[in-house]
């Protein structure tokens, strides 16, 4: 297990992860960072504790709001593929149907 040390506002924290994940873990850390040091920002300085919870709780909200257009986005996909079925089998009925008559004005030559 590797561990690596990531800053969040300004403070160094040791962090443990997966060998191979110190790069997703930095980068993660840094996202946090951002979100920790912009509420600082908007509100001042406040403790660590209520910093970080705020932090996670704006994360949590965007992880929330992606997740709803991600289901959303899934039920479209869904609905266009279900859409792109009948399509297929009314166009497959047509080209038939067409083959039949084609058949038939090809026997009436004869």
């Amino acid at each position: 297990m590797a561990q690596i040390n990531v800053d969040v506002n300004g403070r160094p924290y040791a962090v443990g992860c997966e060998d191979g994940q110190e790069p997703h873990l930095v980068e993660l850390a840094r996202i946090f960072d951002q979100q920790v040091r912009q509420i600082s920002r908007d509100m001042g300085q406040l403790g660590d504790t209520r910093l970080f919870l705020m932090g996670a709780l704006l994360l949590a909200d965007e992880l929330y709001d992606v997740r709803n257009q991600l289901a959303g986005l899934q039920a479209e996909v869904s609905r266009l593929e279900t859409e792109r079925s009948v399509i297929e089998r009314r166009a497959v009925s047509a080209l038939e149907a067409a083959a039949v008559r084609i058949e038939r004005l090809g026997s009436a030559d004869v």
